[in-house]
């Protein structure tokens, strides 16, 4: 075999096996180097797919990915088209692949893609929150103290935020986001994605964390972005827009919660703008006291 070979990146199914393309699987059966997360998960997919892999098959977990990806950049050097995987998703994506990825670069290499599932994208799309801009920010730290510091660095961002989380930090994890970006803030938790038990709640922090004890399962988080300066408005705004709605015939409480919505405040705090507007001697209906 002469000549460089071709690193190729392929997205595995997040768990439905169907949603493997058609392209993946032949790469899958043709690759002369096949490097897997978890071979054991690699053999499993292979079998649900019905595919044969015929090339070699490596690990490539992250207590391994710097001394597999030397090697395979070898196999590279020498000729051989190189497939790498993940458990499930898009491989690199805090997952192991980044390294062979800049080292293939590096020496020269063609590094493609085949493109298809994405834990972050799927769970961005159902979340119910704008998709317009949005930052994907992977695992959190483990620890309450660094991942609070984390978290104070986003809590301006005003683009939709996406998290992975294992089940037994979520509780912890929601409950430091409560208290870094405030309990009204619009998330969403989906579990298992594409599996037979999937699920995406949907709602405040404090709702979220309220249901989280207990969840199992692979989790990625949706957290809406911080409403900017000019989106939220004023205090009097707010009171204005909810006279102007109950002008219109809308009931004072709808008009509240439409107001605080669409401002991306929580409802108390446009409740508490009508109540002062009142008291200043502008009543919500429009009418001087």
């Amino acid at each position: 075999m002469s000549g460089q070979g071709i690193l190729v990146l392929g997205a595995t199914p997040l768990g439905h096996p169907g949603d493997a393309s058609a392209r993946f699987r032949e790469e899958l059966s043709t690759a002369d180097v096949v490097a897997a997360e978890d071979t054991r998960r690699l053999r499993r997919l292979s079998h649900d797919l019905g595919v044969t892999i015929t090339g070699r098959v490596v690990s490539l977990h992250d207590s391994v990915e710097r001394v597999r990806s030397a090697i395979l950049l070898d196999d590279l050097l020498a000729g051989r088209r190189v497939l790498v995987v993940t458990d499930a998703g898009m491989p690199a994506v805090s997952d192991p692949g980044f390294r062979i990825v800049r080292m293939a670069i590096a020496a020269g290499i063609v590094v493609t893609v085949l493109p298809g599932p994405s834990a972050v994208l799927a769970a961005l799309v159902v979340s119910g929150l704008p998709v317009d801009r949005f930052c994907f920010e992977g695992f959190l730290p483990r620890r309450s103290g660094e991942r609070r510091r984390r978290l104070a660095g986003l809590a301006d961002e005003q683009r939709t935020m996406v998290f992975f989380e294992a089940p037994h930090r979520l509780v912890d994890v929601l409950a430091d986001m409560v208290a870094v970006f405030g309990p009204d803030r619009p998330a969403a938790m989906c579990r298992e994605l594409t599996k037979t038990y999937e699920e995406t709640r949907r709602g405040s922090l404090r709702e979220l964390s309220e249901g989280a004890e207990g969840t199992r399962g692979e989790i990625t988080l949706v957290v809406g972005g911080a409403p900017g300066a000019q989106a939220r408005g004023s205090a009097q705004d707010w009171a204005q827009e909810v006279a102007t709605l109950v002008e219109s015939g809308e009931d004072r409480r709808v008009a509240v919660t439409r107001v605080a919505e669409a401002r991306g405040v929580p409802r108390r705090e446009v409740y508490e703008a009508v109540v002062r507007a009142k008291h200043a001697g502008d009543d919500v209906s429009g009418e001087r006291k």
